[in-house]
C-alpha cells in the first residue's frame, strides 16, 4: 500500500512538472510575441507620423515650388501607396516585410527628391512653417529608425525563444511562427557621393 502511494506521489509530481513548465513555456511566448506587436505598432506609428507630416510639407512647398509639380505628384502618389499598405503581425513574413521596406523607400526617395527641390528656392528654404516640417520630418526619420531597431531587438528575442528546443515543439503546437527582421535597404552599404 506504501508503494502504491509512493508511486503516486511521484507520478503526480511529474505531472505537475510537465503541466507547468508547458504553462511557463506557452506563457513565456505570448509575452514575447505580445511584445513584438507591441514593438510593431511603435514602428507603424513612426511611419503614421511622416505620412501626417507630407500633407503639410507638400502643400508648403506648392506654394513656392509650382512648377515642381512632377516632384510634388511623386511625393503624393507615394504617400498613397504606404496609406495603402496596412500589415498586421500576423500577416508578417519576409515576403510582405520586403514589400513594406520597397513602399516606405519610395516613400523616403521621393521625399529626399522634394527637400533637394527646396535647395532651388531660397524663400522656400527661409519659411518657418517649412523649416518646423523639415525638422519634424528629420525627427520622425530618426524615430524610425530607433523602433525598426528595437523591433528587430525583441523579434530575435522572441525568435530565439520559439525556436530553442524543446520550447519549439510548445511552438509548433500552438502556432507560434519566427517574425522577419528589418533589414537595410539596398545601396545602403556604401556611403554616398557627396560633390561640391
Amino acid at each position: 500500500m506504501k508503494k502504491g502511494y509512493i508511486v503516486l506521489i511521484v507520478i503526480a509530481v511529474i505531472v505537475l512538472s510537465i503541466f507547468f513548465w508547458f504553462k511557463g513555456a506557452y506563457n513565456g511566448m505570448v509575452t514575447m510575441r505580445e511584445g513584438v506587436e507591441a514593438q510593431w505598432s511603435n514602428v507603424e506609428n513612426q511611419y503614421q507620423r511622416r505620412l501626417d507630416l507630407i500633407p503639410n510639407l507638400v502643400n508648403t512647398v506648392k506654394g513656392y515650388a509650382a512648377h515642381e509639380e512632377s516632384t510634388l505628384t511623386e511625393v503624393v502618389e507615394a504617400r498613397a501607396k504606404a496609406t495603402q499598405l496596412r500589415l498586421n503581425l500576423d500577416q508578417l513574413d519576409e515576403a510582405t516585410l520586403q514589400q513594406l521596406n520597397q513602399v516606405q523607400g519610395e516613400l523616403s526617395s521621393a521625399l529626399s527628391r522634394l527637400m533637394a527641390v527646396a535647395e532651388n528656392y531660397p524663400d522656400l528654404k527661409a519659411n518657418q512653417n517649412f523649416l518646423d516640417l523639415q525638422a519634424q520630418l528629420e525627427g520622425t526619420e530618426n524615430r524610425i529608425a530607433v523602433e525598426r531597431r528595437k523591433f528587430n531587438e525583441v523579434a530575435r528575442a522572441y525568435n530565439t525563444s520559439v525556436r530553442q528546443f524543446p520550447r519549439n515543439l510548445v511552438a509548433g503546437m500552438f502556432g507560434f511562427t519566427p517574425k522577419p527582421y528589418f533589414e537595410a535597404t539596398a545601396g545602403a552599404e556604401s556611403a554616398p557621393k557627396v560633390e561640391f
